[in-house]
């Protein structure tokens, strides 16, 4: 099973650009494709992005389509999430997993092995 540790949060403000970093342990991860949610506070949890195992397809939520870009280098087993533009709504808990159903799944239930997450804070 595939083990995965988020990195790369912090406080930024309106404007500004952080670069996520999705850790995964494990063999198997060079075929796996995978995925970005996000969870603010009393909210449910949000797909963000997905890219397929090689890294050729990806998928972003409209919220973030033009600012966030997905990908993945499978010789370091990690996968990245570039964000720019960043505004006050962006903030939450990031948090990567590995789709069950192709890069095109968007449901929290269609993902697993959940990471712990990263706090992402946008100042305006």
């Amino acid at each position: 099973q595939v083990q995965l540790v988020e990195s790369g949060g912090g406080l930024v403000q309106a404007g500004g650009s952080l670069r996520l970093s999705c850790a995964a342990s494990g063999r198997t991860f060079s075929s796996n494709d995978m995925g970005w949610f996000r969870q603010a506070p009393g909210k449910e949890r949000e797909f963000v992005a997905s890219i397929n195992w090689s890294g050729s397809s990806t998928k972003y939520a409209d919220s973030v389509k033009g600012r966030f870009t997905i990908s993945r280098d499978n010789a370091k087993n990690t996968v990245y999430l570039q964000m720019n533009s960043l505004k006050p709504e962006d903030t939450a808990v990031y948090v990567c997993a590995v789709s069950r159903y192709g890069y095109a799944a968007v449901r929290p239930r269609d993902f697993g092995s959940w990471g712990q997450g990263t706090q992402v804070t946008v100042s305006s």
